[in-house]
């Protein structure tokens, strides 16, 4: 028997992904942070 689909989990997962590869793109723009002021 097939599972019942979960829609929702699904489409938190996409959005989850898709907010994590734009964080990540958003952090390779920016420039380097020293260790200095991450500290601070």
């Amino acid at each position: 028997m097939a599972r019942k689909p979960n829609y929702d989990f699904e489409r938190k997962e996409r959005e989850r992904q898709k907010a994590a590869k734009a964080a990540e793109k958003a952090a390779a723009k920016r420039p380097p942070v020293n260790d200095e002021d991450a500290s601070a």
